[in-house]
């Protein structure tokens, strides 16, 4: 049984992680602009967007890993509830064009990442399933 819940665990981190990490280094090749915007729109410091590197590079690198897990995942949410109360609060409410929920992506992220948050890494990480913040 412990075998089965560790490689869930794997299976949850890989899945969350590598899909928020895209994200990421889609900043990194083009910038954290598009971000800054949004930030100046709602009368926010561009420098803030720099915090998306946080939570779409180093918070699923460090979850891929399993080191500092629950840091990474940490970092993940926080990027999250910055995403929905910059961009996604106005679609909470509605269906996408193809009939799903216009933000079950970025609640797959939000709660995928809480689950992170609360069930560490598991055994299969590079720290180990007794690190602390894992």
């Amino acid at each position: 049984m412990l075998a089965s819940t560790d490689a869930g665990k794997l299976v949850l981190r890989l899945t969350v992680a590598v899909l928020m990490l895209f994200h990421g280094i889609g900043k990194v090749v083009d910038g954290p602009g598009q971000v800054m915007a949004m930030l100046t729109q709602h009368g926010l410091p561009p420098a803030l967007a720099y915090g998306a590197y946080l939570g779409e590079v180093l918070g699923p690198v460090l979850v891929i890993m399993g080191m500092y897990t629950r840091v990474g995942a940490l970092l993940m949410v926080a990027n999250m509830l910055a995403a929905f109360a910059l961009v996604h609060m106005a679609q909470l409410f509605t269906l996408a064009p193809t009939g799903g929920w216009a933000v079950e992506l970025q609640v797959f992220y939000l709660f995928g990442s809480v689950a992170i948050l609360l069930l560490g890494a598991g055994r299969f990480s590079l720290a180990g399933p007794h690190a602390r913040w894992n």
